[in-house]
């Protein structure tokens, strides 16, 4: 069985200080349908949620902005399993949000040869990305961390993608493999 998913996800984050100031989630999936929105103010430290106020503490992160900041780690230092904990914020509550370091990878995309960093967001809410399933993903192991490969499961199956094609990017791809 087979039906629409157009789930959107948007972030406007602080790129000085890698934390959120507005996220937007609009969830389409067949007959279901949610929006949620959430603006940050981290100078008062507060959450506003349609027409509610929440404290948060401070450089909070939504879902996806935490992927960015889980970009920005140094995982030199880091031990398979370590994690790095972000405070996210979903609906009406700030939780810990736990970005796992997997381990290195090569892997073969469409875009070329990669060595790789593997990430587990541990997501405990958030629409299709529950926590019904693992999310993993493999960003280059150099200064950019550009993402080549997600992989997930989710309740009505999997959803995986990779990098095809690249373009624009200034100076050499240290993690590619010629």
């Amino acid at each position: 069985m087979f039906y629409k998913v157009e789930d959107r996800y948007e972030t406007f984050l602080d790129k000085e200080g890698m934390f959120s100031w507005k996220f937007i989630q609009r969830i389409r999936e067949g007959g279901y349908s949610r929006e949620f929105s959430a603006e940050f103010d981290p100078i008062a430290n507060v959450a506003r949620v349609e027409d509610k106020v929440y404290p948060i503490p401070p450089y909070v992160h939504d879902v996806v902005s935490a992927f960015y900041f889980a970009r920005t780690l140094d995982y030199s230092k880091m031990r398979v399993g370590q994690k790095t904990i972000v405070e996210n914020f979903y609906k009406d509550t700030t939780y810990p949000l736990a970005i796992k370091f997997i381990g290195h990878q090569r892997i073969s995309v469409d875009a070329g040869k990669f060595d790789c960093l593997v990430v587990e967001p541990l997501i405990k809410e958030g629409g299709l990305f529950k926590s019904e399933g693992r999310v993993i993903i493999w960003l280059t192991n150099d200064e950019r961390k550009i993402p080549v490969q997600v992989s997930t499961k989710v309740i009505i199956g999997s959803i995986d993608a990779e990098l095809r094609e690249y373009s624009g990017i200034r100076g050499d791809i240290p993690a590619r493999i010629k």
